[in-house]
């Protein structure tokens, strides 16, 4: 995998990762002709927040193990940490405008607090990820997590994860099928 941080996450699991249950892999298969749908000649991009860190490094975890799962090759798999949901957006874009992507994925964890920021945050993230998927062509899969609870967002970090990776593989196939 390559990556454009200090943090590797090959280097060690997140203490928060599944203990020893591995999610049953299936067939993905393309939603208009039916055909098994493989990663081997993907290209993806990942950005994940730091902010709350042990839940974004789980859908980290869990997104990159579905996506080698499923024959992307670690090699072409990108990865980047940005400090938090709203710095995803720009970061997004540049990896967008190089044109070398099949699909991307958000990856973050917004948890209500006591304040109006939760709301500021998950909205204009998500207004930021959607706007440049469209601009750019390119499938974006938002998995940025917005929960009222950290219980919640711990019960959604690795089926989030690999849900990611199922979507960007399965929406690669299909715009290139589009275009």
């Amino acid at each position: 995998m390559r990556q454009n941080t200090t943090n590797s996450p090959g280097a060690s699991k997140s203490s928060n990762s599944s203990a020893g249950l591995q999610s049953p892999i299936s067939a993905l298969t393309h939603p208009l002709t039916g055909e098994v749908l493989r990663g081997e000649k993907l290209i993806i991009g990942i950005v994940q927040s730091r902010f709350n860190e042990s839940i974004t490094n789980a859908l980290r975890d869990s997104c990159v193990e579905e996506l080698i799962a499923h024959g992307v090759q670690p090699e072409n798999i990108t990865w980047i940490q940005v400090p938090g949901a709203l710095e995803i957006p720009i970061v997004l874009q540049s990896l967008a405008s190089k044109g070398q992507y099949n699909a991307l994925i958000a990856l973050g964890c917004v948890i209500r607090g006591e304040t109006y920021h939760f709301e500021l945050v998950s909205n204009e993230s998500a207004s930021g990820i959607n706007r440049i998927s469209l601009d750019h062509n390119i499938p974006i899969i938002n998995a940025v997590i917005t929960t009222e609870n950290t219980v919640q967002a711990l019960v959604r970090q690795e089926e989030k994860g690999r849900d990611a990776a199922q979507a960007a593989i399965e929406m690669s196939h299909l715009i290139e099928s589009l275009s």
